[in-house]
């Protein structure tokens, strides 16, 4: 674990509570449709990387995903369990950190990380991304978001990396680090990616931007994990 990524605790906390998991339990409907997608296009096996309180690992299982879940927080992952078994359904879920993936080289076709590799440095998230290259299939998918530098808490707090900002005094998850790029820096931390998708938006009011990127593996993949 990076001393970096451990915005973890906060939600860890949150996620204790009914109204803490409110905002949480309803899919992206984006992720709705890519893993509709990928689902009809063959893919048979998804990682939902910061899987928090299940939403996604649901949806991954009723599409019949060989859905594997993780996440730092052992709160999440029990809502997560009761949440799968309430509807007869099935994970792979596991406790660990996002830059030390627990799983094999390319064994995913689909990694999905809603809200996750930006609780960090540059550092750290260079190392999340290394580890889902490593687990994906070639030519496998990668859905996620990332902090935009328009986003309208950038720049503010202190600046302990680049681009990465620690606000204690608003509190929550922002006491934590948060990284932000622009286009060109999220290509570049890309790299090996063939972007599909790429939209910033904001995603729960004003100010809230975020990029979304859904991005295919090269077919050089086995080359970047033996040379990277």
């Amino acid at each position: 674990m990076s001393e970096t990524t451990t915005a973890y605790q906060d939600w860890d906390a949150r996620w204790q509570s009914d109204e803490g998991r409110a905002a949480w339990l309803t899919p992206d409907p984006n992720v709705d449709v890519w893993a509709r997608r990928i689902r009809a296009r063959g893919g048979t096996t998804a990682l939902d990387l910061g899987c928090g309180v299940g939403r996604h690992t649901v949806l991954l299982a009723q599409l019949e995903y060989r859905t594997a879940g993780l996440d730092a927080s052992e709160t999440g992952l029990d809502h997560t369990r009761r949440a799968l078994a309430g509807l007869g359904l099935g994970a792979d879920l596991r406790r660990g950190h996002m830059t030390a993936l627990p799983f094999a080289d390319g064994v995913f076709d689909y990694v999905l990380a809603q809200n996750v590799i930006y609780h960090g440095d540059g550092l750290a998230v260079r190392s999340v991304l290394a580890e889902i290259r490593r687990v994906l299939h070639p030519h496998g998918i990668f859905q996620g978001t990332m902090l935009s530098k328009r986003n309208a808490r950038y720049g503010k707090g202190d600046e302990i990396a680049p681009d990465t900002f620690v606000d204690r005094d608003a509190g929550g998850d922002k006491a934590h680090p948060h990284f932000y790029c622009s286009a060109l820096e999220l290509v570049t931390l890309f790299d090996g990616f063939e972007v599909l998708a790429l939209e910033d938006r904001e995603q729960k009011g004003p100010g809230t931007w975020h990029w979304h990127v859904v991005a295919e593996l090269g077919a050089n993949a086995e080359v970047m994990r033996r040379h990277p």
